[in-house]
């Protein structure tokens, strides 16, 4: 990708207070689109068969599958006073991706007629708190409907690259554009929906989190496209980003952490179902072809 630093006013930075992943426990799923917002808000915010749990949504890795390593020192938040960061350059990249983001979405939103609601990331490694609870580094990057905050360690791209097989910008940039894709559902009531549906009905309640889930790798397809219209992708960056949405498919995590896999326990979707949608999504660059909630996926 190409890019450039921005600063950080998006980005909150608790590394070396004590800080890394998530402890998903609910919303996932998502609804339709806005026409690039217009028809997803309207989706949205009209249809009410969707929602979103009170519990953090992410990337969700399988803890059974070798769970992150902890940093020495970063339960304590220990570090060397004055040392540089060695994270710096990827920060930095972070930061930008989540400005890109966002202004993205704030021009839809406007094209719309509506207002977006900016969000900030969270940095941390080891273990932080959250308005979803505490948060360890044994599952990846997530967001948080009741703080409304995307959550992200470092370290889970390292664990991409080497340990799923998803190297590049852009595979981290979809990683933090799904995450966004969270919040844009959380502000148009899809999230809340999508958990009333699974409360009321909860033998649908995996169903529903993988159209969430879905519905939010769409998304950020549809932010894959606006960085392409603006120039800023490069040869092989979209290959990328597909990798990385088929290295984090619930069969894939299931085969490689107990052998087997069980398409009745998933919450995300298969590597197939998430390559598929994240295509979609950057393919036409409208929210609107984000209805994951009507019929097959």
């Amino acid at each position: 990708m190409r890019w450039k630093k921005v600063g950080r006013g998006d980005v909150v930075d608790r590394r070396g207070a004590g800080g890394g992943f998530p402890m998903p426990g609910g919303a996932k799923g998502g609804v339709g689109g806005l026409g690039l917002i217009g028809v997803l808000l309207v989706i949205l915010l009209q249809s009410g068969v969707l929602g979103g749990g009170g519990n953090g949504t992410g990337i969700d890795v399988d803890p059974r599958f070798n769970p992150l390593p902890q940093t020495p020192g970063a339960q304590s938040g220990e570090t060397l006073p004055g040392a540089p960061d060695p994270d710096a350059r990827l920060r930095d990249f972070v930061a930008f991706v989540v400005d890109n983001v966002q202004r993205s979405w704030a021009d839809s939103f406007a094209k719309a007629g509506q207002t977006y609601e900016p969000t900030k990331l969270v940095l941390f490694e080891g273990q932080t708190q959250s308005g979803c609870g505490s948060a360890s580094s044994a599952t990846g990057p997530f967001y948080c409907p009741r703080d409304r905050l995307v959550y992200l360690d470092l370290g889970f791209f390292r664990e991409l690259r080497d340990r799923f097989g998803a190297p590049g910008d852009f595979a981290q940039a979809y990683v933090i554009a799904h995450e966004f894709g969270h919040h844009i559902q959380s502000i148009t009531g899809i999230s809340d929906d999508v958990r009333n549906a699974q409360q009321a009905d909860p033998g649908e309640a995996n169903d529903l989190s993988v159209r969430l889930e879905l519905q939010a790798d769409c998304l950020a397809g549809v932010w894959g496209h606006s960085a392409y219209e603006q120039n800023i992708l490069e040869n092989g960056d979209l290959e990328e980003g597909l990798q990385a949405a088929a290295a984090i498919g619930d069969d894939r995590i299931q085969k490689e952490a107990t052998g087997r896999i069980d398409p009745e326990t998933w919450t995300h979707g298969s590597s197939e179902q998430r390559v598929e949608w994240f295509k979609r999504g950057f393919e036409k660059g409208d929210a609107g072809a984000c209805d994951s909630f009507s019929g097959d996926v």
